[in-house]
């Protein structure tokens, strides 16, 4: 028996919701490690038991077919469901739900349509381009089924080359319609801790020449391998890994990945190298060794970043520069899963990455305008801030918060800009402990915003110390889905409320935390967790 975790439900009750009223081709947003394909394979599992349709999921690696498909199978063993891929050898074409290798079937259209829904794991991948095989796929499925809907899945909803996946006029999806936020998930046991160390070997990215928005791969290459700079950086990450069991070392060319994997053997420690240009049987043989703990660290040039699921992965090195933020998000997340005796994954960046792209949990993509029209993405777009109060990520120069109406100081930084010691931590909350705090009492009150929607402010009573937090249930998206989630937390029933009014006049349902645990943030304090006391089940 297979039972959803709590924003798993969530992710598809958001999607269903969203196309009771209408909509047409959303996106859900779930970090590395949250389990997408178990949340591909329930909405399956209940499309299908709700509608006679056929459904596709693509995507583009031979290791996420098989493991889309397998997850289905687990949880729908008689599930008629299929595999169109020449790297699996498989091509069953006339399968009701059929997992597909975008490069085996975007010229294979006419064998497999129609489809009613395609659902896209990676959907991160898809170019705006429409000439690429994603753009020529969709545009022939849709001349044979021009209702067809199409549902994304990413941890990473934005392109480097075109911003965020929902907005433009060429835009694939529609609107995300759920996210699930990297600190509830870690905070919730459902994803490891993350630490960082800083790193005294640093690559000098200055002189690196860029084009299209990203570093150049010679340039990048030659300044990650200047002077003794891979002897030093090597030095320091052995002597860090010390207790830790598997070792990802992201590197920036086949030459600069030989050599860290050289220099971590000189060190007595097993290492291999894997890059794009190996032959998939020595790839897949090198990696199993490392699942099995043959190997101790791996070396990597543009593969391990996506689909690469090796739950005990405890320690990550950021060797190659990136003005990628997916990128930088996709690496990190190989340390998002939990494993057994697993206490947390540490971060090692070496080309300043976390500094350039702010904490893993509130990085952002603000699209801005161009000449065209179009709208792009740029390094200085994708870092954002979180609001203290609210908890909602807002624009970095936002002096307001536009869901509760926090103002912050003029002089205060965001809290993920580079500490006097040039380190930036790969959480936002990774250096202050929060302090748990007896509740003696709690008030809920409408609050009301000139322009907004009305939300609910409630505020913790402790002593004499009132600790307030907003509960947005009328403001949609991501604050919307807080407010579902926060509502649930605290005992309230089914269908969950839609307005201030009705969440006020159903307070009765609710039961007040034994305890809530509190993290400074500048002037003022975040609720980061809280816990019921036994009254709770009675």
């Amino acid at each position: 028996m297979f039972e959803l975790r709590p924003y798993q439900r969530a992710s598809l009750d958001a999607l269903y919701s969203y196309w009771d009223c209408g909509g047409g081709n959303p996106l859900v947003v779930l970090p590395t490690g949250a389990g997408k394909s178990l949340v591909i394979a329930k909405l399956v599992e209940e499309v299908m038991e709700q509608f006679d349709i056929r459904v596709a999921i693509v995507t583009h690696s031979k290791e996420l077919i098989e493991q889309n498909f397998q997850e289905l199978l687990r949880l729908w063993p008689s599930a008629p469901a299929g595999i169109y891929s020449a790297s699996v050898g498989r091509r069953d074409s006339h399968a009701k739900i059929l997992f597909c290798g975008i490069q085996s079937v975007w010229r294979k259209v006419d064998l497999i349509a129609p489809r009613q829904l395609v659902i896209v794991d990676e959907a991160h991948l898809i170019p705006r381009n429409s000439a690429t095989m994603y753009g020529k796929f969709f545009e022939r499925m849709r001349d044979i089924t021009p209702d067809m809907r199409v549902c994304g899945l990413t941890a990473t909803p934005y392109r480097l080359d075109s911003g965020r996946l929902d907005s433009g006029a060429d835009a694939m999806f529609d609107k995300i319609v759920y996210e699930a936020s990297v600190i509830d998930l870690i905070e919730g046991g459902y994803l490891s801790p993350l630490i960082s160390k800083a790193s005294a070997a640093q690559v000098d990215l200055s002189k690196v020449s860029v084009r299209g928005g990203e570093f150049l791969p010679a340039s990048l290459e030659a300044a990650s391998m200047a002077g003794d700079l891979v002897d030093r950086a090597v030095s320091e990450l052995v002597a860090y890994g010390q207790g830790r069991k598997a070792w990802l070392a992201f590197c920036s060319g086949i030459g600069h990945a030989n050599a860290v994997r050289d220099a971590i053997r000189a060190r007595g420690v097993t290492a291999e190298t894997v890059d794009g240009t190996m032959d998939k049987g020595q790839r897949e043989s090198v990696i199993r060794r490392f699942r099995n703990g043959e190997i101790r660290c791996l070396t990597s040039v543009n593969v391990l970043s996506i689909g690469f699921n090796v739950p005990h992965v405890d320690l990550i090195a950021l060797m190659r520069g990136t003005q990628s933020t997916g990128l930088y998000v996709q690496q990190v997340g190989r340390g998002f899963r939990r494993a057994h005796g697993k206490k947390n994954a540490l971060i090692l960046d070496f080309a300043n990455v976390i500094r350039m792209h702010g904490p893993i949990d509130a990085v952002s993509v603000l699209p801005t305008g161009s000449s065209s029209g179009e709208e792009k993405a740029t390094v200085s777009d994708v870092r954002a801030k979180e609001c203290p109060e609210c908890e909602s990520l807002v624009a970095l120069n936002a002096s307001r918060c536009p869901h509760c109406d926090h103002e912050w100081p003029r002089e205060e930084k965001p809290k993920h800009e580079a500490e006097a010691d040039g380190t930036a931590g790969i959480l936002t909350t990774e250096r202050v402990p929060p302090q748990m705090i007896p509740v003696v009492d709690w008030e809920l009150k409408r609050w009301t915003k000139a322009g907004a929607p009305d939300s609910i402010r409630v505020d913790y009573l402790a002593g004499l110390q009132r600790y307030p937090e907003w509960v947005c249930p009328e403001h949609g998206g991501y604050a919307g889905h807080k407010a579902s989630e926060w509502w649930a937390a605290h005992g309230g029933a089914a269908p969950f409320p839609k307005t201030a009014d009705e969440a006020l006049e159903r307070a009765g349902e609710l039961t007040a935390p034994a305890t809530i645990s509190v993290r400074p943030d500048g002037k003022f304090f975040r609720i980061v967790g809280r816990t019921f006391d036994q009254r709770r089940a009675a």
